[in-house]
């Protein structure tokens, strides 16, 4: 049994000025507590909650004696993770200033300070009694809802002054049971695709990484040399333009999509998925011979452990295990005789050295980890146990199979828009016909 935690982020209705006026003096009491907190924290090195709120407790009551005194328990845990964090950060060398400076500020609330109040709204408790909020549930909100999970006691708030509303981070929690295994799944994760193998057989999804990473890298010089002519360097309407490039909401796109099918596919057949153990800073040792500054460049934005991130973090929702195994030269030796594969002009088609089979690049990475896994002990040695093939071999060769795998184009299995864009062009056809 494991416990999974989920955020859905929801905003709030446009809230009248007077209630509105409520949650800014709130927020700033809050904050001033938070500040003074985590200022101790750090000056006398208090990592843990119970022991800053034992020491700060009674002086902050006296503070804010009109705040419930719940408030003063929650500040008490937002300064202690922020003290905790600047610590460590501050003995690796990586803090440029004395006591960390707080710049963004959301208010914590336990189950004394908060109620659910039906399904579109919550109450919450401040120095002026309860105040209702409701809030305009969405898709994932209602996703949520609709397949058991519970709300936690624990919420937070944070105010948008511009147009006056609520962002309210809501915190779902599920208890999820593990299946027994049937079989194992392997991932190959590469800078233009996922590649994985199911019962044999070898899927490739593209997701054109590199023509995304190039394409807002060129519109970003283009951007800056054409703003830092006219406005300067530090100009605040090339940092709007920038803001606008939408590079990080494709990639994260990409990942949450290829994540969701890989995960459904094992969960469905009661498989484990197989992924490499990648390091934590796996581009940094990749590039340690590359001195083509392009190449560098996309090899940092490939995000293979973000992809590896977002599979780990849906499997879980699903009960799914994830088995990491070594990967080195897994697209570098032939399963069957464990000799080298030699690629030619860098193409992904390769030719075992010892027996001669033709080899694609991702699919021989993907036999591989399926192998080391089955072996159990990281070694790439073959235990071929219930994988019979073609002709009675372990593997497919080229006499009796192709050796490429069933490529899929990003088009067939990313959605490019949304529900309701594609809900609005339906029903246009349907009006003009």
């Amino acid at each position: 049994m494991v416990r999974v935690t989920r955020t859905v982020i929801v905003e709030s209705v446009k809230l009248p000025r007077k209630v509105f006026r409520v949650f800014i003096e709130l927020e700033g009491m809050y904050r001033n507590m938070v500040e003074q907190l985590t200022m101790y924290a750090v000056r006398n090195r208090v990592k843990s909650f119970t022991k800053l709120k034992a020491h700060k407790y009674r002086e902050m009551r006296n503070l804010y004696p009109q705040l419930p005194s719940h408030y003063v328990y929650t500040a008490c845990q937002d300064a202690s993770t922020r003290a905790k964090s600047f610590l460590r950060l501050k003995k690796l060398g990586l803090t440029e200033r004395d006591y960390p400076e707080i710049r963004k500020i959301s208010i914590w609330l336990d189950d004394h300070l908060w109620k659910f109040n039906g399904y579109t709204s919550i109450k919450v408790t401040t120095h002026k009694g309860w105040i209702t909020i409701s809030f305009e549930p969405h898709k994932l909100y209602w996703k949520y809802i609709n397949r058991g999970w519970k709300l936690a006691s624990e919420a937070k708030i944070k105010l948008d002054k511009r147009s006056r509303q609520l962002i309210i981070y809501l915190t779902f929690v599920k208890e999820i049971e593990e299946y027994e295994l049937k079989g194992y799944l392997p991932v190959d994760v590469n800078e233009n695709n996922v590649t994985i193998l199911v019962d044999g057989v070898t899927y490739l999804f593209e997701t054109n990484m590199e023509k995304l990473v190039l394409g807002y890298h060129y519109r970003r010089k283009r951007i800056q040399k054409q703003y830092d002519r006219l406005y300067g360097v530090k100009s605040r309407i090339k940092r709007r333009v920038m803001r606008k490039l939408k590079e990080g909401r494709k990639k994260l796109d990409i990942r949450w999509k290829i994540a969701n099918i890989i995960v459904r596919t094992a969960y469905e057949r009661h498989y484990a998925i197989v992924l490499e153990k990648l390091s934590k800073r796996v581009a940094n040792s990749m590039i340690g011979r590359i001195r083509n500054k392009q190449l560098r460049h996309r090899i940092f934005q490939a995000s293979f452990r973000g992809i590896q991130r977002a599979i780990e973090e849906k499997a879980r929702e699903y009960g799914v295990p994830v088995i990491f195994v070594d990967p080195k030269n897994t697209s570098k030796l032939c399963p069957i005789h464990k000799a080298p594969i030699n690629y030619n002009n860098g193409s992904r088609l390769g030719r075992c050295s010892k027996g001669g089979e033709t080899w694609h690049r991702d699919v021989v990475a993907c036999w591989n980890l399926l192998f080391r896994d089955l072996r159990g002990d990281g070694s790439n040695a073959p235990n071929p146990v219930g994988h019979t093939l073609l002709d009675g071999r372990v593997m497919p060769l080229p006499s009796t199979a192709t050796h490429d795998p069933i490529g899929i184009w990003v088009s067939l299995w990313a959605r490019r828009k949304s529900l309701p864009q594609i809900q609005f062009a339906t029903d246009l056809n349907r009006m003009k016909r």
